[in-house]
């Protein structure tokens, strides 16, 4: 579903965010990337959702390139950034509405997901406030509803339980394996390595650009803890 194929950003004054990245996630798979603040997760997972150019590879979503077709590539993919940064003068129910019309997303089928959502997520009552009222928590909140609205095939998410008290970070998990369940493929970044270790069947594991390991969780971890391994990676990259 997702290829990054030797992808390679480079920042002004030469400085290579990420350096021949190739990875591939599938459709089912809960893909974690895990590396230190400024280790290149985030300039990748931009660059997959379309939002940031890049000089070097190539990425493809179910085998439309990025660069070439941004707009199908879209269609294709949710994101949901490490920061909800998202329009304060709208209510909730006016912000979710908006990206039912961006992505065309019919009448009963847009009111059934977001029932379905805001009720779990207990945002419901709150869907007619102004979003400039809601806090960390709730705008995260909001961001995966309206990530979920057009049934994505790829879902992409960069620290995506941060804010999130333990219920809603539950729900998001439990959310998250049923939608690989129905193929959906999901590459998300973290912090919390206990999480990326219960929740992801593949790990991939970067450091200042580059890829120190990838592939099946308990392939990379055997025996020990993920943070274990993920310490050493890093100790002696």
């Amino acid at each position: 579903m997702l290829e990054i194929k030797h992808f390679t950003k480079t920042y002004k004054g030469g400085k290579k965010a990420v350096d021949d990245l190739c990875l591939t996630v599938e459709r089912g798979d809960i893909y974690g990337f895990i590396g230190h603040n400024g280790a290149g997760k985030t300039t990748t997972i931009r660059a997959v959702a379309g939002v940031l150019d890049f000089d070097g590879g190539d990425i493809l979503v179910d085998g439309v390139s990025v660069k070439q077709d941004p707009l199908a590539c879209k269609k294709q993919i949710a994101y949901i950034p490490d920061n909800p940064d998202i329009y304060e003068n709208l209510t909730g129910i006016q912000f979710l509405n908006f990206i039912g019309d961006v992505f065309r997303v019919a009448a009963d089928e847009r009111e059934r997901i977001i029932k379905q959502y805001a009720d779990a997520f207990e945002i419901t009552k709150n869907l007619g406030d102004l979003i400039s009222s809601y806090s960390h928590g709730m705008k995260q909140k909001l961001t995966i509803i309206s990530a979920l609205l057009h049934s994505p095939r790829l879902l992409i998410l960069d620290e995506p339980f941060v804010g999130l008290d333990p219920k809603a970070a539950h729900i998001l998990k439990t959310t998250m394996h049923a939608l690989c369940r129905d193929g959906v493929a999901i590459f998300f970044s973290t912090h919390v390595l206990d999480v990326a270790e219960k929740l992801c069947n593949k790990i991939a594991i970067i450091k200042g650009g580059r890829l120190l390991a990838c592939g099946p969780t308990q392939e990379i971890k055997g025996d020990s803890s993920l943070e274990d391994v993920f310490m050493e990676l890093i100790d002696h990259a």
